[in-house]
């Protein structure tokens, strides 16, 4: 099971996790003065707000970086931290001949030409400098590394990297580079301090925010603000609200509550995205409550293993072909299931013969699991089974029935290749799998220079946004390609943070 509060390690209030409320349209304040204006102010410090503070304090910027959770790094405590970047010096030196161009073009195939291409043509271009950068500052790559994919459509070169410790890998040699900055005293950084409003002048530009801090209200003037606290993965009610669908796994980063999204639309920005979600192929939940956590996770890749159940939804009807070797297919096929839910059914003979489903799990576990009937369930019959796990019955049963038939004509309906058995001896097995999604993928709408844009298409003066607050979509679109929410993060902060122009006040 994750454990979401682990990473924590108790620094957390959990009542401060709620959604907040009650945004101003806009804190008023006085005039700024250049003496005391930060260059910068940066709303998150995690995954797209720490490269961008590293890199405008190293261009001797000021720079104030606030975040509501009490330590940095923000989703990389949970992600995987999974890259994707092409040119890079690993793979020239392994002589894979690889381009931002190829790297393009295989995000537009695999989204199906759904992700914005303005975005992605940033991103990518961005992507092969950023990884470099950090393996030069000591990330390492796991053995072997870069691959063609894992867990997603496959890339069409060696373009997929992460290090042995996933999100922490990143967050590792992001925090060294950040101690060396602050004590150069060029980066102030302030956790526990929820950014509550940005703050605008008489004629409407933005001068800096507002934010909580020891129990206080602090007033923060800067030139510019960028909007970097991630999305809204922990945040139910805003999620079945942007997204349509209702949020069934939540093992998001707590501090993930939309706070980045309400802050544009305060002062006039817009929101895109919203036709964009995506589930995907699921996972074993903790139970049968909304939102649960992951229990387990059921091998589905039919190259890694070649599934002997079939998958059932609340119908008792399948409705994808089991060994569909793309993972696209199978994750839009679960989307328009109700709930997002399907079973995996098998019975006995099954069980005993089948390679395992679930990583590091016995076939007497599963057995044990199914006899609590919650998650897991056995049965009888397939009639009995159906209504302790919450299938329509006669639905499972003639599912069942022709599948068997199939099985012996040598001809699946669906065009299944793998037919190892029938489905006949009991006692038969279903375990519930919820399809679900973790990243945001409606965010703020941004221009190439990822300044907010308002309602009319207009940049908002100083403000910027980046990283997850820009909706996952805008880098995969409605699809999940393998390194584009990681890296796009880093690259597009790091690459604010080399080129937003400084205030008269820079320091050299």
């Amino acid at each position: 099971m994750i454990d979401r509060r682990s990473v924590l390690a108790g620094a957390v209030s959990f009542a401060a996790l709620q959604p907040r409320r009650g945004f101003a349209a806009a804190m008023r304040s006085a005039e700024p003065s250049p003496s005391n204006a930060y260059d910068l102010i940066i709303v998150g410090a995690g995954t797209a707000g720490l490269p961008a503070a590293l890199f405008t304090s190293r261009r001797g910027g000021r720079v104030l970086v606030l975040d509501s959770a009490p330590v940095i790094g923000g989703t990389l405590h949970f992600s995987t931290g999974q890259m994707s970047a092409a040119g890079t010096r690993l793979q020239q030196s392994l002589g894979i001949k690889d381009s931002a161009d190829a790297h393009f073009d295989d995000v537009m195939r695999i989204s199906e030409g759904s992700a914005n291409p303005e975005i992605v043509r940033l991103a990518v271009d961005q992507a092969g400098p950023t990884v470099d950068w950090l393996m030069s500052i000591g990330l390492e790559p796991m053995a072997g590394h870069p691959v063609m994919g894992l867990g997603h459509e496959f890339y069409s070169e060696r373009r997929y990297y992460w290090g042995k410790d996933g999100g922490r890998s990143i967050l590792a040699v992001l925090t060294q580079q950040l101690e060396t900055e602050r004590k150069q005293g060029r980066i102030e950084l302030l956790l526990d301090s929820p950014v509550t409003a940005l703050l605008t002048s008489d004629s409407g530009a933005l001068e800096g925010v507002r934010a909580t801090h020891d129990g206080a209200e602090h007033s923060y003037k800067g030139r510019k603000v960028l909007l970097a606290s991630g999305g809204y993965s922990s945040n139910p009610l805003l999620w079945e609200k942007l997204d349509g669908y209702k949020q069934h796994i939540d093992a998001a980063y707590p501090f993930s509550q939309g706070a980045g999204l309400q802050l544009a639309q305060s002062v006039g920005g817009y929101l895109r995205g919203r036709s964009m979600y995506l589930t995907s192929f699921g996972a074993v939940p903790t139970d049968e409550s909304s939102p649960a956590g992951i229990a387990a996770s059921f091998e589905t890749w039919p190259d890694r293993r070649a599934p002997w159940e079939i998958y059932v939804n609340v119908r008792g009807e399948r409705f994808v072909r089991e060994d569909e070797p793309s993972v696209n297919e199978r994750e839009h096929a679960l989307l328009p299931q109700p709930d997002q839910r399907y079973w995996i059914v098998f019975d006995e003979p099954m069980l005993a013969k089948a390679p395992p489903g679930i990583k590091d799990w016995t076939r007497d576990k599963i057995r044990n699991a199914a006899a609590k009937q919650a998650v897991f369930y056995s049965a009888a019959t397939l009639g009995e089974l159906a209504r302790r796990a919450g299938i329509d019955a006669r639905g499972l049963e003639y599912t069942v029935s022709r599948y068997n038939d199939d099985l012996v004509n040598g001809h699946d309906a669906w065009g299944r290749e793998h037919l190892p058995a029938q489905i006949t001896t009991a006692p038969f097995y279903a375990i519930r799998m919820q399809g679900f999604a973790i990243t945001s993928n409606v965010g703020i709408a941004v221009d190439a220079r990822l300044r907010v844009l308002d309602v009319h298409g207009n940049p908002i003066t100083g403000l910027y946004a980046v990283g997850e607050a820009l909706g996952h979509s805008q880098t995969s679109g409605k699809a999940y390609v393998g390194g584009m929410s990681v890296t796009p993060a880093l690259s597009l902060g790091r690459l604010l943070g080399q080129t937003l122009p400084l205030g008269v006040s820079t320091r050299t």
